[in-house]
């Protein structure tokens, strides 16, 4: 605080010793965020640096050894953590220093990488692909669940998706275009989204590790969001994929009006508004042709505005009834 305004309110005898000592103490300025980002690099850094230590000296290092120095690194990590880790709870465990999440994450990374590299060079699991992701799916889940780490259980529920075959890749579907080649994979997007919403549901139900809900919950309602859109734009049955969709919308609509959650509000918003897009798009140029493609376009110009101004401002009002989301 101003000098000179400490020492007129000290004038009026309103302020004690006390209370003047702490107006004059410095404000501190909290360096979490940056601490936590600057740890994260330093992750990302040493794994990729890790990769291109490997690939530029494979030939003199050898592959022994390489998946030595991966495997003892791991275990490393894992003995660090088992070490510092704080006793197990149902709820909430606080991470006992600032870079133990960090030494966890690295840990379990090392530990795809070592058994991606068993698998690549020697093959060990042969022709059955999934044990390649089953197999570190469990470990990560475990992981996620015993040292309390958000990070890991991201890292499961992709192993999860990757063993159900579930390309999360956004280059992967765009260029292999899977959900057009293999409809399958649409199905099982829609049944790995309902897992994963379940989990959160049974996490907040049964109060085991609540704060995980909304980790399972973020990766549930894309993945089924994105694989009920992928149905309306692949199958011939589209229209009973956007009834599905707009069923799951309410649903969602109704969750985030309960927790008061606005960002799933917002992704509500936008999926439902691309669906009903898509159905403008299709009614008015693709179902039996149209006989005024101007007039078509002029109509389909005329929806988007109107449309996407009334989602603004639902989203605007919605934003002020939920202005104490919590997430």
């Amino acid at each position: 605080m101003d000098q000179r305004i400490v020492d007129k309110l000290s004038g009026t005898g309103l302020l004690t010793q006390e209370s003047r000592d702490k107006l004059q103490q410095p404000r501190l300025f909290s360096i979490h965020w940056e601490v936590n980002t600057l740890l994260y690099l330093g992750v990302l850094l040493l794994s990729g640096g890790l990769g291109i230590l490997v690939y530029k000296n494979i030939d003199t290092i050898g592959h022994q050894a390489i998946l030595l120095l991966i495997g003892l690194t791991c275990g490393l990590c894992f003995m660090y953590a088992y070490k510092k880790k704080r006793p197990f709870s149902r709820h909430k465990v606080l991470a006992p220093n600032v870079g133990w999440d960090y030494v966890v994450l690295l840990g379990c990374l090392l530990f795809i990488t070592f058994v991606t590299y068993l698998q690549a060079q020697y093959n060990v699991f042969g022709t059955r692909y999934g044990s390649a992701t089953f197999i570190p799916m469990l470990v990560l889940l475990f992981s996620a669940y015993y040292f309390d780490h958000l990070g890991v259980l991201s890292l499961a529920i992709t192993n999860f998706a990757a063993w159900m075959g579930i390309a999360i890749t956004p280059y992967e579907i765009l260029t292999s275009n899977h959900f057009n080649t293999d409809t399958r994979l649409i199905f099982t997007g829609i049944l790995l989204g309902v897992i994963l919403i379940a989990a959160g549901y049974l996490s907040e139900y049964f109060d085991f590790k609540k704060h995980f809900t909304f980790t399972y919950d973020n990766f549930g309602v894309h993945i089924l969001f994105i694989s009920l859109l992928a149905g309306m734009f692949v199958m011939p049955s589209y229209f009973f994929f956007f009834l599905g969709l707009l069923a799951f919308s309410a649903f969602c609509y109704w969750q985030s009006k309960k927790r008061r959650s606005f960002y799933f509000m917002m992704i509500t918003t936008l999926y439902l508004y691309i669906a009903l897009g898509y159905l403008v798009i299709r009614m008015l140029f693709f179902s039996g042709g149209s006989a005024d493609p101007i007039g078509a376009l002029y109509l389909a110009l005329f929806y988007f505005i109107g449309s996407a101004v009334a989602m603004v401002l639902f989203l605007i009002r919605q934003n002020k009834k939920l202005k104490h989301d919590r997430i």
